[in-house]
């Protein structure tokens, strides 16, 4: 990406990732009635990395799900292309937990708003979190996250890409259409 202009690195994004695991465990102790479910898919790369993090640290591991919110959007009969759908794999009850929700990029909220919206068609959690990695701002909805990476500045008509190693063969986020 030649117009890119990088906003974190590798090793920002892991120490992000490491700060965020702390804050959920100062939140939630052992975590035992602790969750996370990644949005399809880069979010779900993401939760997968906090979920090593945390059971690195806890007596027992995290569960984690992913989950894919295309057929929630409130966009997609309006979009020119058929959306992508992966899959929504949630392999444990809902009911009663705490869910961390990870998401690479907060912008309008509305991902995460379907996101929400997907999650209680699987059952009713005490409560929902978000984690993202970077916000960029001009929420439409009133969704903010509770763990954040990075907040930057930007113009609606940029873009910001998070590239991952598993997925994209490098690492960074970077801001396009400056």
């Amino acid at each position: 990406m030649s117009d890119c202009h990088d906003l974190m690195l590798a090793r920002d994004i892991g120490a992000a990732l490491e700060r965020m695991a702390t804050e959920a465990i100062t939140r939630h102790g052992s975590c035992r009635d602790l969750a996370l479910i990644g949005i399809q898919r880069r979010g779900a790369d993401l939760a997968e990395r906090l979920k090593s993090l945390l059971d690195a640290r806890l007596d027992s591991p995290v569960p984690l799900g992913k989950l894919d919110i295309n057929l929630y959007r409130d966009d997609w009969t309006s979009l020119d292309v058929r959306p992508s759908i992966s899959h929504t794999d949630i392999p444990f009850d809902i009911d009663g937990r705490a869910i961390i929700l990870v998401d690479d990029v907060l912008f309008t909220g509305r991902t995460v708003r379907a996101g929400m919206e997907a999650i209680l068609d699987f059952g009713r959690p005490r409560k929902i979190e978000l984690l993202a990695l970077v916000d960029r701002g001009h929420r439409e909805l009133p969704i903010q996250p509770d763990y954040l990476g990075l907040a930057v500045e930007t113009a609606r008509s940029q873009h910001v890409d998070v590239l991952l190693a598993e997925r994209d063969g490098e690492e960074r986020v970077c801001l396009t259409g400056f």
